[in-house]
Order: structure tokens, then C-alpha cells, then sequence
């Protein structure tokens, strides 16, 4: 019964559905619309725009027969007379289109204007506003508030201003301690936001910790750690042990580590080995090696890493195993260091497109990284190798030959080198210069690279050892090796500059800079070079650079004040000293030169306070003690300065003129029996000393003593010997004046009165040397009394230098001699 009304189509009729399309109809043919009157005559009146009569044809709501449901078809038409949508005629089914056209509606039938965009329906109304007075609301609006202050802090975190990051992070916590009471008022416990709550304190912590407050941090981490409801709260425990070790506590610190590991699951396995490499190390900084080894090889056989071998290295050198030494040298030379290398940099054709792509890695951050992992392994391996070297075998040069065959055998080849280079090193500093000399001879041979490392270092040796010839050599092979070697270029011109050749050498040290900007060494043999040439404004350029380079270097900084000392500037040359002695403080010859200048400018009181630090330093500077005593004679006070010239005559006890200043002090102080007695003492020691006798025969003669006598025979002995003295030199240079003139006449007569003057002249100046007759160089005649130099007053820059002494050489009036 239910399928009778069900009517299957025919298998034969196997018609599309949509047949038909291209078939012709002529009613909707509309290129004849124009000429057509009864299609122009509806368009001009309403005829055309009245609705279809609903009552005589059915409406899409009746129920009308569908087309393909019980074949029963009505020839629907619109009021123009054409088919309606859907419908069939002649056995031609018209395509199915919109129900409602676009813009076209009833309202549009009854006269409205055109308005497919509903323009004319005006603005849409405007949103409802929010209730801001809702605690939901309110929530919202605090949390927002909570994230801000949070990010904030890890802002000003990053910036370096950890003093606001910090009171960030506590505004933070206190804000989101309101936020959780808000929602415990208004919603259940269970909808609080525990991951916001879980950033502010751990910012909160992080914060304490960068600004050093480890118990504050500690608490919170606490809070954090105990918190049941954070699921990953425990792995906290590693940040805290890292406080412990900053507190030096290492075993607290190793608990913490533990405990943390024993959170972490096996799954994370690089932080696994990260925690464990922590408790190496806190293991060393206890003491306790072996627990520190079984950490380090763990972390060897499950993930091998450069730093956790370089530490194990350090742990068997502890404990003196030198076998396991060579293992773990071993397993360190054999960590991967997972970088490519410089192959893949070099272009394997002309493409243009590929060498722009090899321009743009060459030199990314990539490579810069790959670099410095390179760079650090470098170090590492060179660094064990010098540290096992010396123990591992019977002696360390033994101990460098294994060490470089392991490293042959890896892919760090080029290293082999620089450990040969390194332990010629090792023998300068155990200054065997020979050993050290053939190891460095041993790359002669060898490619540019090293040869030229090698040829520098040998260079500079024989440079050190003042053989110039030999330094010169290897300079050159150096340079030539490599050209674009600094320091080989360096030692070239310091092989030129030893010869006397600046210019020469100034270009050398200008092409070490065009090679490499930051060689220091260069740059400042340019400045001396400068100095040397007078050309004072380049060598102040060059040390003015090399001050921006090296901002605490005191040769430095003693060049720039030495360079506007010379440029007579005093006001400069005092800044840049006392620039110097804040890097230097207790260099005695820079605190006499700030005297020095001080005093030129007439300032006595900082003259003298830097002329006593550098007393104070270094007792020993004669110059120093001159002027202290001088300085103390000037400001009477002649007993402090009888300390200073003391202390003169016991560095230089063969000069009469200290002991003579601490006798005249005493005189001068009026302790004219001290006077005497130190005068006495001086005679003893130097009798042939006329300035001597002189003060004992007046010092004897006004105090009335017996001796005078007899002092006054001694002086007038000893004049008499020096007028001897005096017409030998007189009589030698009148000799040497006539055989001068004679030998200009004469120069062709016979030898035989040269050689008569000559032995006359030996005789009249008791001297053993040949007199020479040249113009060009004056027979030594003069007298150099054996007693030493007549005494001078202590040289003070107040004073001009043509002062008389008024110590030795002074004639004394009555007025000045006792009563």
C-alpha cells in the first residue's frame, strides 16, 4: 500500500535532470524586446508590475503536484505569459532560480525606491553597554590588571632595572590576593585561575632572586613547592638548590637537586642531565670527588657534553688517577660537537645565486653560534691537555707528546699544533729558552699557518735575548709565512725600530693595524715610534686611542702624561696622573713626578704630600730625599731634615756631601757639640776634605779647644796639595793646547817630536794614556777629586739652579759663628 503511490522512472528514460539547458525556447528569446508592442506597451504602464492573481493560480504554499512526484504537470505562467520558475512547458523544463530576486520585494511593487543595501533603514542601534558595576566584571578587569603588572615586571626585568621589576612583582601578588577573595565571594573555590596565581609567584620569586633577597625567594618558592593544586610545582626545587649554592651551602644545595630529580620523570631527559651536571659540581665545591665522578660519568654515557668531561678531567686530577685522566681526555676529545664545518661555507661553482646565499649564512647568527661552540671546545681541550700534560707521564713534555698524537687522531687536528706551540711556551716559563728554541724550530717545515706562529714566537725570544740578527730573520720568515699576521708584523718593526730605522718601522706597525685594528701592541710601539720621530700630536692620537681601547692600562696612561708634559701642558700632564695612580696607587716614581710638577707650579703643600708617598713607598729614591730635606731645611725645621740626609748617607756611604748636610743641620739647629762631633767623624773618614777641616778649625776655634792647631796644619796641607793639583791641570791643559797647535803646523815633520811632546806631556799629567793629537777629542785632563764631588745644596725647582751652596762652600762671617 505504501508504494503505490511511489512511481519508479523507466530504466530506458535515462534523461538528465537538468536536459533541456540548450535547448532553443523562443520565450525567453530577448533580442526582439525592442520591437515586440505588447512587451513595450506592459513596460510603459503598471501592467506589467501587478501581481499574479493568487486565487486563480495556485501560491508556492498550496500543495500542488511536484514535478517529478506523481507526473501530473500544470502549465504555471507568469503575468506576462511566460513559464514560472520550475516549471515545464512543451516538455521543457525551465532551470530552478532564486525565490526572491535581489532588491526587488513587495514593498519595492507598492512604489519605494531602489535600496538593495537597506540604506534607508539608518545606523544600527548601538551596543548594549557592558555593566561595569558586576562583579564578573570586576574579575575580568582584575585579572587584566594582574597580567599587566606581571608582564611589566619581566620588562623592567630584562632593562636592568631590577629595583621596579621587583616592586612590579609585589603589586602584582597583591592584586591577585584581592582577585582569589573576590572569587571566593562571588563563585566556587574551583573556578580560581591557579595558573595566574602560579606566575605571579614564581615572577615574584625570580625577582627576589635577581636582586639578590635568596630567604624572601626562598618562602616563595616554598608557597609554590607545597601548593598540592600545582601539578609541576616540584620541579621548583632546582631553582631553589641554585639559591643554596649561591649561599655557598652545597649540601642543602645537592638535597634540593635530588629532590627535584626525583620529580622529573625519565622522560625529560635533557633536564635530567642538566640537574645532575648541578650536583657534579656542588660535589666538587664540597670536596668530594668520587661522588662528583659517578655524577660526570653518568652524564658521559647518556649524553656527553663538553663541559661535563672538561669537569670530569678536573675531578680525576684531584684525586691523582692518571689513567682516567687519559680516558676522560679521551671521551672529551670524542664529544660531538654537532657544527658544520667550513666546507660547507665554500662555493662549489660560479653560481650567482648560491654564492649570495653562502654570502648571507656566512656570517648569521647561526654561524656566530656555531663559532663559539667551536671556540669553547677549543679552549676546553686545550685548556685539559696543558692541565694533564705535566702528570700523566714521568715528565710533561712526555705528557704533551701523547696528548698531542690523541689529538691528531680526532677531528680537531689543527689543535696538534697549538699544543706543540703551547709547550714551548711551557719551557720559556721554566725558562729553558734552549728546549724551547727547538721545539718552536720544529715548524719550520710545516705550513704557512703555523710556521708563521712559530717564526713570531722565535722572533720575540731572540728579540728578548738581544740578538738582533737572529730576531730580524725570523721576523721576516714570519711575515712572509703570513702577511697578514699582526704580530709578526709587530716584531718586524720592533726588529727596525732596534736599528734605529722609525720610519721604516712606523710602516710596519701601521700595516699590523690596517691587518687587525685591535692589535694593542702595534698600536703603541706606534706611539713611541711618534715620540721618537718628534711628531708629538700623532703618538698623543695613537695613545688617546689606545686609552679608549684599554681604559685602566697604566703604560697607557703614563705616555698620554708624559706626551703634554712634553707639550709643556702641566694642568694635563696632573689629570692624567693622578688618572694613574687610582689604577696605581703605590707606584713611587709616579707620585715624584706629580710632585715634581707640582712643585714647578709652586704648589709646596701637594708637592711635598706626593713627594712623602713616594718616600713612603720607596725610601731608597735620592732625588726624593734631596728635596724632603731641602723642603723641611726651607720651612726650618733642620732637625726632621737630619732624618732624610741620614738616610742618604747610608744608601751612598762614599759621598762626603750627606754626611756634611747632617753636620750643617746640626750647626744650623744650634747643636754645636753634635756639630762637631759628626764633623770629627767625617774627617776620619774622608781627611783630605778641606770644607771639613774648615768648619772643625772655626767650630774648635770658638769653643775655645786645643785641637784647632792642629786642624789648622791639616787645612793648610791639603790646600797646598790641591794648588799642586791644580797647576798638574792647569800646566796638562796648556801642554795639550801647544801640542794641538804644533801637530797643526807641523803635521808633516818628523814623528820624533810628536812622540818627545807626548812623553812630555805624560809626565807633566801623571797619566798612562796616549795622548792624541786630533782636534776632535780633548785630552782627559781634568781632575776628578778621588774624595768625591764638592758638596751642592739639595736641588729645589723654587730655587733657580745657579744658587751657591750654602752648606760646604759658604764663607762664614763672625756673625754666624758661636759667641
Amino acid at each position: 500500500k505504501m508504494m503505490q503511490n511511489v512511481h519508479l522512472a523507466p530504466e530506458a528514460d535515462e534523461d538528465d535532470l537538468y536536459s533541456g539547458y540548450n535547448d532553443y525556447n523562443p520565450t525567453f528569446d530577448t533580442e526582439d524586446l525592442e520591437n515586440d508592442v505588447a512587451f513595450q506597451q506592459a513596460a510603459r504602464t503598471s501592467h506589467g508590475r501587478r501581481p499574479p492573481l493568487t486565487a486563480k493560480i495556485p501560491g508556492t504554499s498550496a500543495s500542488r503536484p511536484l514535478a517529478t512526484g506523481s507526473g501530473v504537470c500544470l502549465c504555471l505562467t507568469s503575468s506576462m505569459g511566460r513559464p514560472m520558475t520550475g516549471t515545464i512547458q512543451d516538455g521543457v523544463a525551465r532551470p530552478m532560480t532564486a525565490v526572491q530576486a535581489a532588491g526587488y520585494t513587495k514593498a519595492a511593487m507598492r512604489g519605494s525606491s531602489f535600496d538593495p543595501l537597506g540604506q534607508a533603514r539608518g545606523p544600527a542601534p548601538p551596543l548594549e553597554m557592558k555593566n561595569s558595576d558586576s562583579s564578573e566584571e570586576k574579575i575580568r578587569q582584575l585579572e587584566k590588571k594582574v597580567n599587566e603588572l606581571v608582564e611589566e615586571s619581566c620588562i623592567a626585568n630584562s632593562c636592568g632595572d631590577l629595583k621596579l621589576a621587583l616592586e612590579k612583582a609585589k603589586e602584582a601578588g597583591r592584586k591577585e590576593r584581592l582577585l582569589v577573595r573576590q572569587h571566593e565571594q562571588v563563585a566556587a573555590p574551583e573556578n580560581i585561575n591557579l595558573d595566574l596565581t602560579y606566575s605571579v609567584l614564581f615572577n615574584l620569586a625570580s625577582q627576589y632572586v635577581a636582586n639578590e633577597m635568596y630567604a624572601e625567594a626562598l618562602n616563595t618558592y616554598q608557597v609554590i613547592v607545597k601548593n598540592k593544586m600545582f601539578n609541576n610545582g616540584g620541579r621548583l626545587k632546582v631553582n631553589m638548590g641554585n639559591i643554596y649554592f649561591k649561599q655557598r651551602n652545597y649540601s642543602k644545595a645537592v638535597k634540593f637537586y635530588r629532590m627535584a630529580l626525583d620529580q622529573i620523570p625519565s622522560t625529560h631527559k635533557e633536564m635530567r642531565i642538566k640537574i645532575m651536571e648541578n650536583i657534579g659540581i656542588a660535589f666538587i665545591k664540597i670536596g668530594q670527588y668520587f661522588d662528583a665522578i659517578s655524577s660526570f660519568e653518568y652524564i658521559m654515557s647518556m649524553s656527553p657534553n663538553l663541559k661535563a668531561g672538561f669537569n670530569l678531567i678536573l675531578c680525576y686530577f684531584a684525586v691523582g688517577n692518571g689513567e682516567q685522566m687519559k680516558t676522560a681526555f679521551q671521551k672529551l676529545i670524542a664529544v660531538p660537537l654537532e657544527v658544520d664545518y667550513d666546507d660547507k661555507y665554500i662555493s662549489p661553482n660560479d653560481d650567482a645565486h648560491t654564492n649570495l646565499l653562502i654570502e648571507a649564512i656566512k656570517n648569521d647568527s647561526l654561524r656566530q653560534i656555531e663559532r663559539e661552540r667551536k671556540s669553547m671546545a677549543e679552549e676546553y681541550i686545550m685548556t685539559a691537555a696543558k692541565l694533564i700534560a705535566p702528570v700523566i707521564e714521568t715528565s710533561f713534555a712526555v705528557g704533551y707528546d701523547w696528548c698531542v698524537e690523541v689529538v691528531k687522531a680526532s677531528h680537531y687536528v689543527e689543535l696538534a699544533n697549538d699544543l706543540e706551540i703551547n709547550k714551548a711556551t711551557t719551557y720559556l716559563r721554566q725558562q729553558d729558552f734552549n728546549q724551547a728554541l727547538e721545539t718552536l724550530k720544529m715548524f719550520e717545515k710545516k705550513d704557512s699557518r703555523v710556521k708563521s706562529a712559530a717564526a713570531t714566537n722565535l722572533s720575540f725570544l731572540y728579540y728578548l735575548e738581544n740578538e738582533l740578527a737572529q730576531a730580524t730573520k725570523y721576523a721576516d720568515l714570519a711575515v712572509n709565512s703570513d702577511r697578514y699576521n699582526p704580530a709578526a708584523l709587530t716584531n718586524k718593526g720592533n726588529t727596525v725600530f732596534a736599528s734605529g730605522d722609525y720610519e721604516k718601522a712606523a710602516e710596519f706597525y701601521k700595516e699590523a693595524l690596517r691587518n687587525d685594528s685591535s692589535c694593542t701592541e702595534a698600536l703603541y710601539n706606534l706611539g713611541l715610534t711618534y715620540k721618537k720621530l718628534n711628531r708629538i700630536d700623532q703618538a698623543l692620537d695613537c695613545f688617546l686611542k689606545l686609552h679608549a681601547i684599554l681604559r685602566n692600562s697604566a703604560q697607557v696612561l703614563h705616555q698620554i702624561a708624559n706626551i703634554y708634559e712634553i707639550m709643556e701642558d702641566p694642568n694635563q700632564a696632573v689629570e692624567w696622573l693622578l688618572q694613574l695612580i687610582s689604577v696605581v696607587p703605590t707606584d713611587p716614581h709616579v707620585l715624584s713626578k706629580l710632585g715634581k710638577l707640582y712643585d714647578n707650579e709652586g704648589d709646596k703643600s701637594q708637592a711635598f704630600h706626593y713627594y712623602c708617598e713616594s718616600y713612603r713607598y720607596f725610601p731608597s729614591n735620592i732625588e726624593v730625599i734631596e728635596w724632603l730635606g731641602a723642603y723641611y731645611i726651607d720651612t726650618q725645621f733642620c732637625e726632621k731634615a737630619i732624618e732624610y740626609f741620614e738616610r742618604a748617607a747610608l744608601i751612598l756611604p762614599t759621598q762626603v756631601k750627606w754626611p756634611l748636610m747632617v753636620a750643617s743641620c746640626y750647626r744650623r739647629s744650634g747643636n754645636y757639640q753634635k756639630a762637631l762631633e759628626k764633623y770629627k767623624v767625617i774627617h776620619k773618614k774622608f781627611p783630605e776634605n778641606i770644607e771639613c777641616l774648615r768648619f772643625l778649625v772655626r767650630l774648635c776655634k770658638d769653643m775655645g779647644m786645643t785641637e784647632v792647631q792642629e786642624y789648622q796644619t791639616k787645612l793648610k796641607k791639603v790646600e797646598k796639595l790641591k794648588e799642586i793639583r791644580e797647576q798638574r791641570i792647569k800646566s796638562g791643559r796648556d801642554g795639550s793646547a801647544r801640542s794641538r797647535r804644533e801637530g797643526n803646523a807641523g803635521s808633516d815633520g818628523g814623528g820624533t817630536k810628536g812622540e818627545r811632546l807626548s812623553a812630555k806631556l805624560k809626565a807633566l799629567s801623571g797619566t798612562g794614556e796616549p795622548y792624541e793629537s786630533s782636534g776632535r777629542k780633548e785630552i782627559g785632563a781634568s781632575y776628578i777629586d778621588p774624595l768625591g764631588p764638592t758638596v751642592e745644596r739639595p736641588k729645589t725647582a723654587a730655587r733657580k739652579r745657579t744658587e751657591e751652596d750654602d752648606f760646604a762652600d759658604e764663607e762664614l762671617g763672625e756673625d754666624l759663628l758661636p759667641e
